[in-house]
């Protein structure tokens, strides 16, 4: 053997081994990815009994909220730990990456089939972007949107907005007034991943019931009494000017349940469309796990947003699987399929 084979390390090359050993420690997090009671002090009674009891079941003990929506009306059919699900929100990691879409759509920046030039070898289009979650796509995108163009568009679709109507204990998310600084990745970052934004789980879900319903912005409504219930009218917040750019972000939505950072939503179920997209990052010992859809069914649709927080366990597919489940739990009790308007009430003294 040669010298340099038998001679030992020094002092100095111990420590940078040390200093790379300890770049790849874990990610400590200290909030647990599961609770129990949470739905304790719920407000039911002006909810869907099916889809509230198929969101409890899919939810099981994780550490989450689950809110689903009427994309037609703003109606929210079920709010599952509605402490969670009206708070100040948390950073939306990559879910924002919709709307940064939708900004390049709407400027010009982007189409659906324009292929990105990422590093000398590597191209790549929305659809793909969208489905596999591509951070250098959105950073991209970012950077030639530029901040005060994502600013405007954000606001335009509920960020920094009350998505509710009178929805007692809600909190606003918050939007920054400038981009993220250069240390924290710039509106690069921002746009590839959520940096400085808190988006609330209601700010989310009244976002993706627009893309579902083709561009109407809906106040979100949580009726708490059967009266509240039957007295219920759509108020609408703002028409957006997205329905020509639908298709061009769905394909990648659906390539995200099909193949993508979403395909565990088909661990339960694929007997109709759905159309998504995750969200995984963290923050303070928090990790958060994103995930808003809606299923595309001949006799309706129906949003559902996911949102967990906690430790490794948390993460955007965790999300979407869970959504994944509701969708079938809704299927297996029929909530997909025609429903019969109901027959108008007799009058008294009418002729038969």
């Amino acid at each position: 053997m040669s010298k340099l084979q038998h001679r030992r390390p020094t002092a100095r090359t111990r420590r940078a081994k040390g200093r790379l050993h300890h770049r790849r420690y874990y990610e400590r997090f200290y909030t647990s990815s599961f609770a129990d009671d949470i739905t304790e002090g719920d407000s039911i009674a002006g909810e869907d009994p099916v889809v509230r009891a198929a969101a409890i079941e899919a939810l099981g003990n994780m550490n989450g909220t689950v809110v689903a929506i009427d994309p037609l009306t703003g109606r929210i059919l079920a709010m599952v730990n509605q402490k969670l699900a009206l708070s100040e929100g948390a950073q939306p990691c990559s879910t924002f990456k919709v709307a940064v879409a939708l900004a390049g759509l709407s400027e010009g920046v982007i189409q659906k089939d324009t292929e990105v030039r990422l590093g000398r070898y590597r191209r790549i289009n929305l659809t793909e972007a969208l489905a596999h979650s591509d951070n250098a796509y959105f950073e991209n995108l970012g950077r030639r949107l530029g901040f005060p163009k994502v600013s405007q568009y954000a606001h335009q679709f509920g960020m920094g907005e009350m998505a509710g109507y009178n929805i007692e204990g809600e909190h606003l998310g918050a939007f920054p007034r400038v981009a993220p600084g250069a240390k924290d990745g710039g509106v690069g970052k921002m746009c590839s991943y959520g940096e400085s934004i808190s988006m609330t789980p209601l700010q989310l879900g009244a976002l993706t019931a627009a893309i579902a319903n083709g561009g109407t912005l809906y106040y979100l409504q949580h009726p708490t009494t059967a009266d509240e219930l039957v007295r219920f009218q759509p108020r609408i917040k703002r028409r957006l000017n997205i329905a020509p750019l639908i298709p061009d972000i769905s394909d990648g939505m659906l390539g995200a349940t099909t193949y993508g950072t979403a395909k565990s939503v088909r661990y339960s179920f694929n007997e109709e469309d759905v159309l998504g997209k995750t969200g995984t990052c963290s923050k303070d010992g928090t990790r958060f796990g994103w995930f808003s859809s809606f299923a595309n069914t001949d006799h309706g649709k129906v949003v559902v947003t996911v949102f967990l927080r906690g430790g490794r366990p948390t993460f955007g597919p965790k999300a979407a699987e869970i959504a994944g489940r509701i969708y079938r739990n809704l299927y297996d009790n029929s909530y997909f399929v025609a429903k019969t308007p109901p027959k108008p009430a007799a009058q008294s003294g009418a002729s038969q």
